[in-house]
C-alpha cells in the first residue's frame, strides 16, 4: 500500500454524489434527496442488516475511493453503495458521533461500515484493502480507517444536493 495522505480537513468540503438504488450496487446518482431518520427517500436495501435508524445514510470520501482505484480497482463515485459521496473530507479524521450539516441536513457518524462480500464484484482483495483488524478494534490510526465508509443517523431531515457543501457541526 502506498502512502495515504494525512492532513486536515479543508475548510469546505462538498458532496460530489448522491447515490440510491433498489438494493444493492452500484448507487446510481441523482441531483438532490430528501432525508429522513430512516434512511433517503427513494433508496432502499437488498438485505435488512443494512438501513434503519443507526444505518440510515453511507458516506464515503472521494479521496478514499481515489485511493481504492490507485490500488487497482475498478470503482467509481457510488459503486460501494454509498448515498453521500464528499471531497474535501479526510477519512483518517472521521469519527463516531461527528455531526455533519449536508445542505439542509444534519448527520451524525453511527458506525465504521464492515464491507461486505457483494463488494467481491469489484475485486476479490477489495475488502481487506479497505478495512482491517485495526479499524475493526476502532483504531483510527489504521492506514485504511476510513476508506469503507461511515454509516450515519439523521439528526435533522432536509433536502441534500449536490455539490451542497458539507461540514462538520461544532
Amino acid at each position: 500500500m502506498g502512502p495515504l495522505k494525512m492532513s486536515g480537513d479543508p475548510p469546505s468540503a462538498v458532496t460530489v454524489q448522491i447515490g440510491v438504488s433498489q438494493g444493492g450496487v452500484p448507487k446510481r446518482a441523482v441531483t438532490q434527496v430528501q432525508v429522513t431518520p430512516v434512511g433517503i427517500v427513494g433508496d432502499s436495501w437488498r438485505y435488512p442488516f443494512h438501513g434503519g435508524k443507526r444505518r440510515a445514510i453511507l458516506l464515503i470520501t472521494s479521496e478514499g475511493i481515489d485511493y481504492l482505484i490507485s490500488q487497482g480497482f475498478p470503482i467509481f463515485h457510488g459503486a460501494l453503495g454509498e448515498n453521500i459521496t464528499t471531497r474535501g473530507l479526510n477519512h483518517h479524521n472521521l469519527r463516531i458521533g461527528q455531526r455533519y450539516r449536508a445542505g439542509e441536513a444534519t448527520i451524525e457518524l453511527s458506525e465504521i461500515r464492515v464491507p461486505c462480500a457483494t463488494l467481491s464484484v469489484y475485486g476479490k482483495d477489495i475488502q481487506a484493502a479497505m478495512y482491517d483488524a485495526h479499524v475493526q478494534a476502532g483504531d483510527s490510526s489504521s492506514r485504511r480507517w476510513g476508506l469503507s465508509g461511515f454509516y450515519a443517523s439523521v439528526v435533522q431531515s432536509g433536502i441534500v444536493r449536490t455539490s451542497d457543501r458539507i461540514s462538520l457541526v461544532q
